[in-house]
């Protein structure tokens, strides 16, 4: 096992009822896998973390990206102006 920081923005940070969390991993999880976890965790609706853009370490990444013990994780709503 090993943790990650992960850090959620704007209605990510809502439904999770956070804007940070520390999170115990297994070795060879993923971005989606810390996205799932988080999930599980919320308190309000989780599918915005569904449609969330994620980074890894402050680079934008695919949800097969490997994390490892230690990375920042970032979980970023879709962002919607006018």
């Amino acid at each position: 096992m090993a943790q990650v920081r992960v850090l959620l923005f704007a209605a990510a940070a809502e439904a999770a009822g956070a804007e940070s969390l520390d999170l115990e991993i297994e070795a060879g999880s993923s971005a989606a896998d810390v996205i799932a976890a988080v999930a599980r965790r919320c308190r309000g609706d989780a599918e915005v973390l569904r449609r969330s853009a994620v980074a890894v370490n402050e680079q934008y990444a695919r949800r097969s990206t490997p994390v490892r013990g230690g990375d920042v994780v970032a979980i970023i709503p879709p962002v919607s102006g006018g």
